[in-house]
């Protein structure tokens, strides 16, 4: 087992792990995630995350939701005085960024057996939890997610991140699977996303180049049944089309860091809460 998913890791800079989580763990995360959407923002303070027009770049909203249970709206779900256009079921896009700390469900699977095995299998010495994220991908409204590594945004050196996407409802190449591109962990980190060092910016984060253009030959669908955990490299590349179908596609992720002779960066975005640090996985 270990070598397996080492190995396939190390070819491939993904691992696909069936039957993560049980039934019952599935619908409790999924059941949680629902639960944001009873208690929305008032008008005023709705706030969209969209991976194309990049809304949050300028917005301390995003910053601040580091370390606290934050909703982002779909653009599709909003009026312009925040009003909302869709359901409140279907209007959100993710909820971020500390559910692995501050809401005790998503806690729990964060800190699970399955996930320091999953980590110590894969050779990380002092793993934490920097961030994670329910995202909803709704039908009909779901937004793409554009071709991207992880590692641009949760930066280390030498880099050493961790993805884990858990499927909370199947994903299909209707409703907005990933798409991988196997082996382009290999290549470097293309681009930082960073916090702007001109005080006077609109723009509180920005990019250090442009996106790289990424041939569609390169990809490859990755559909997975609901309970399965898609272990990503901080360096592969992935996408997610936008939802299409009538159905969603909900999932948790989170990502970890070595700690262990590894600088996390200081022009990331996110950075630990202090004094005490991100969460160390194996400790809690």
């Amino acid at each position: 087992m270990k070598m397996d998913i080492l190995s396939k890791f190390q070819n491939d800079g993904y691992v696909v792990l069936e039957d993560y989580l049980s039934p019952s763990e599935v619908e409790e995360l999924r059941a949680a995630g629902e639960e944001f959407t009873t208690n929305l923002p008032p008008e005023n303070e709705r706030k969209v995350f969209n991976t194309v027009e990049l809304p949050q770049n300028k917005d301390q909203y995003f910053l601040d939701s580091a370390h606290k249970i934050s909703l982002f709206f779909e653009a599709g779900a909003l009026e312009d005085n925040g009003k909302l256009k869709v359901h409140p079921r279907v209007s959100l896009n993710k909820v971020g960024h500390a559910l692995h700390w501050l809401h005790p469900t998503f806690k729990k699977i964060s800190f699970d057996d399955r996930a320091k095995e999953t980590a110590f299998q894969l050779n990380f010495q002092e793993p934490a939890i920097c961030q994670s994220m329910f995202i909803y991908k709704n039908p009909g409204i779901g937004s793409e997610v554009t071709a991207h590594q992880d590692a641009t945004y949760l930066y280390t050196q030498p880099p050493r991140l961790l993805g884990f996407w858990i499927a909370l409802e199947d994903a299909t190449l209707e409703n907005g699977c990933l798409w991988i591109a196997p082996g382009s962990h290999n290549g470097g980190v293309h681009r930082r996303y960073m916090r702007n060092k001109d005080p006077k910016a609109s723009e509180l984060l920005v990019y250090d180049s442009a996106a790289p253009c990424y041939p569609q030959s390169n990809f490859r669908a990755v559909p997975v049944k609901k309970g399965t955990c898609v272990l990503l490299h901080g360096q592969v590349v992935h996408y997610s089309n936008a939802n299409k179908s009538q159905k969603s596609r909900h999932a948790y992720t989170y990502h970890v860091v070595e700690t262990k002779h590894v600088q996390y960066s200081k022009d990331n975005w996110l950075q630990p809460p202090n004094p005490e640090g991100f969460p160390l996985l194996y400790r809690n």
